[in-house]
């Protein structure tokens, strides 16, 4: 018997502050950057997550919106969010990051998407979809964006800083 895994996560050592790794997160604007899933286009500027409660607005793949609706938040160490659309109940699934340095130039980065209470069966396919190596896709580009801004030198942890989008 097969058991259908719903909750996946990828990990990785990033060389880069926690505090640089997690403005790329906590800034929706800045999530299409990094995105590995091919999921996120587009997010207003001035959403930065601050806290448990925050809701963000993304704009997907399909050209429709999602309200993010923030339901862990740690700063610099942790943040979670249940997507939905606008207006409506949150269907169950989960995306969540967490960030553990390792010393003050090196993080390890939790990645987790999970699907387990996802109760609209017409997203099921998608959830599928949502792999270990597809979040290991967006961990990676988030390393890539993390670690150009230190190498470059345009990087003070506490100071958000411009990225540019990788190329898949």
């Amino acid at each position: 018997m097969t058991t259908e895994q719903t909750i996946v996560s990828a990990s990785r050592l990033i060389e880069a502050p926690a505090g640089v790794i997690f403005e790329l997160i906590a800034d929706p604007a800045r999530q299409p950057d990094w995105d590995g899933n091919d999921n996120l286009t587009s997010a207003a500027p001035g959403q930065r997550v601050r806290a448990v409660g925050d809701i963000f607005t993304m704009t997907i793949h399909l050209g429709t919106d999602r309200d993010n609706h923030v339901v862990e938040f740690e700063e610099g160490r942790r943040i979670a969010w249940r997507p939905s659309e606008p207006g409506k109940p949150q269907p169950g699934h989960l995306w969540r990051w967490v960030l553990e340095p390792v010393d003050e130039q090196r993080t390890t980065v939790t990645h987790t998407y999970d699907w387990s209470a996802l109760a609209d069966p017409n997203r099921l396919g998608r959830a599928r979809w949502t792999t270990s190596e597809r979040l290991a896709a967006s961990v990676d580009r988030l390393a890539a964006c993390a670690e150009a801004a230190v190498d470059s030198g345009r990087v003070d942890p506490l100071q958000p800083t411009e990225h540019p989008r990788l190329d898949p």
